[in-house]
C-alpha cells in the first residue's frame, strides 16, 4: 500500500518539523518528505490542504476493558474511539481481570491487539502479585513477555519494605515503575477533593496530603534504589512541586496528568455530576493552575486520557456510590488544543505532551515523524468545530464530563503502520 499525503502542514516538535511538506508512505513506513521518490505511484492520495499532520498520539493510560469487563468496552469499540482521535499507541494498566501478573495474560492482551490491529498496545505488568501489595510479581518474566513497565495500578502498597524490594527488583530488570500516588488511609473512602465544595455537598473528602505523602514516601525510596519511576496522573499543585524538587536533585522521575484535571475543578461536581467523579479527584483551581505550571516548566512530561469507559449503571447512583472515571480517549486532541487556544500551553508543547514525550517514557520509538520509521500519524483540521455529544461517541462508555462542550480541531485521518484506520472521507 502506497499513500501520499499532500498539501498539509507537518508538526513534529521532536524532529523540529514545522511547515508545509508532502509525505510519502510505502510498506508501512515513511519513505520520503517533500519530494516524491522516483517511480512512486500512490494507491491512496490524501489532500491535507489547510490541515495539520502530527505523529500518531501516544496515550499513557487507557483502559480498554479487556479482559474482564466486556460490558464496559472491548478492544474493538475503544480502539475505534481512539483512532477517531488520532491515537495509535496506548499504554494499558495491569488492573484487568485477570490481573496482568503472569506472562499468559500479557500474551492474551498482545493477541487481542494483533487481532484488532487498530493500535500499538503496551501493557504494564503488576508490581505485586494480584496487586495485593504483599508478594512481588515475576517482573523479569513479565518484561520478557512484553511489558514495558510495572505498576500496582490504583492500589497503593502500604508496606514500605515491600515497596522498597519492588523498586530494587524493577531496577535490576531495567523496568520503569509507574506509580499512582495515593495514601489509602488518608483517602479513607473519600470521593471528592477536601475543600468548601465537598463540605457543602456533604461528600466524603480526599485531602491533598493523600497524594503528597504518598509521593514523598515513594521519592525517598526512589532516591535510595535509583529505580526509574513515573508518577501517574498528578492532581495537586504541591505534588507537582515535590516532583520538580526531586528532578532538580537528579532523581530519575517523570510525571503525567489526566486531561480532565487540566480542564475541570471541584466546582464541576457542584450539582453532583457523577461524570465528574474521578480518581484522582478534581481539585481546586489553584491545583489546576499548578498542573498547568508543571507542564510549562517541564515537570510534567505527558498528558493522558486516563480513559475509563463505564456502563450506564456505574454512573446512575448517588455520587459517592458511583464508579470513578471518565470516557475521554476520543477527545484528547481537541481538549489539549483547547488549552492552546486559551494560551495556557504552547502549541508545540501540547503536541509533544501527547506524542514523543510519552513515547520516551515508555521507551518506544513512536510519536515521531521520521523517514524509514513506521507511518503512525494523524491528520486534523484545526479550524473545524467539534461538538461533544455523548450520544454520538464511539466508545461503549458515554460517561464524559465534557458533554456539550464546543471545541476546535477535528481528526480527518488516522494511519497505523501505513494503513488508514480512520477517515472521515
Amino acid at each position: 500500500m502506497r499513500i501520499s499525503i499532500e498539501n498539509g502542514k507537518l508538526c513534529d516538535p521532536s524532529n523540529k518539523l514545522d511547515g508545509k511538506q508532502d509525505i510519502f508512505i510505502a510498506d508501512g513506513k515513511i519513505v520520503a518528505f517533500k519530494k516524491k521518490p522516483e517511480g512512486f505511484k500512490s494507491d491512496i492520495k490524501i489532500d491535507a490542504k489547510d490541515k495539520i499532520i502530527i505523529p500518531g498520539l501516544v496515550d499513557l493510560c487507557a483502559r480498554l476493558r479487556e479482559p474482564g469487563f466486556g460490558k464496559k468496552g472491548t478492544f474493538k469499540s475503544e480502539l475505534n474511539a481512539a483512532n477517531s482521535n488520532g491515537v495509535t499507541s496506548i499504554c494499558m494498566p495491569p488492573d484487568t481481570a485477570p490481573i496482568v501478573d503472569t506472562p499468559a495474560v500479557v500474551e492474551f492482551i498482545r493477541q487481542r491487539a494483533r487481532e484488532t490491529n487498530r493500535a500499538n498496545i503496551y501493557p504494564l505488568g503488576a508490581l505485586t502479585q494480584e496487586l495485593k501489595g504483599e508478594q512481588l510479581a515475576e517482573m523479569y518474566l513479565l518484561k520478557e513477555a512484553g511489558c514495558v513497565g510495572v505498576s500496582n495500578a490504583l492500589v497503593g502498597i502500604e508496606n514500605m519494605e515491600v515497596l522498597r524490594r519492588a523498586f530494587e527488583y524493577a531496577n535490576s530488570c531495567g523496568l520503569t515503575v509507574f506509580i499512582y500516588a495515593e495514601d489509602k488511609k488518608l483517602k479513607n473512602n473519600g470521593v471528592a477533593h477536601e475543600g468548601a465544595i465537598s463540605t457543602r455537598l456533604g461528600l466524603p473528602a480526599i485531602p491533598e496530603t493523600s497524594e503528597t505523602i504518598a509521593i514523598s514516601q515513594a521519592l525517598l525510596l526512589i532516591e535510595q534504589t535509583n529505580v526509574r519511576a513515573h508518577f501517574c496522573r498528578l492532581s495537586s499543585s504541591r505534588g507537582v512541586k515535590l516532583i520538580c524538587e526531586a528532578k532538580k536533585r537528579g532523581a530519575p522521575v517523570t510525571a503525567d496528568v489526566s486531561i480532565c484535571n487540566l480542564h475541570l475543578t471541584d466546582m464541576d461536581i457542584a450539582n453532583y455530576d457523577s461524570n465528574c467523579h474521578l480518581q484522582p479527584p478534581l481539585r481546586s483551581e489553584r491545583d489546576r493552575m499548578g498542573l498547568i505550571a508543571g507542564i510549562n516548566d517541564g515537570t510534567i512530561a505527558a498528558v493522558c486520557s486516563d480513559h475509563q469507559p463505564h456502563d450506564a449503571n456505574a454512573k446512575c447512583a448517588p455520587f459517592s456510590l458511583t464508579e470513578p472515571g471518565a470516557s475521554t480517549i476520543e477527545h484528547l486532541l481537541p481538549l489539549i488544543l483547547h488549552l492552546v487556544n486559551r494560551n495556557e500551553v504552547k502549541f508545540e508543547q501540547a503536541i509533544s505532551l501527547i506524542t514523543s514525550q510519552p513515547a520516551d517514557i515508555l521507551g518506544v520509538n513512536k510519536g515521531v515523524l521520521e523517514k524509514n520509521n513506521g507511518a503512525d500519524l494523524c491528520v486534523y483540521d484545526p479550524s473545524a468545530n467539534l461538538s461533544i455529544d455523548k450520544n454520538n461517541m464511539l466508545s461503549t462508555g458515554k460517561n464524559t464530563p465534557f458533554h456539550g462542550w464546543e471545541l476546535q480541531g477535528k481528526v480527518t485521518h488516522t494511519l497505523l503502520n501505513g494503513e488508514v484506520v480512520f477517515s472521515t472521507d
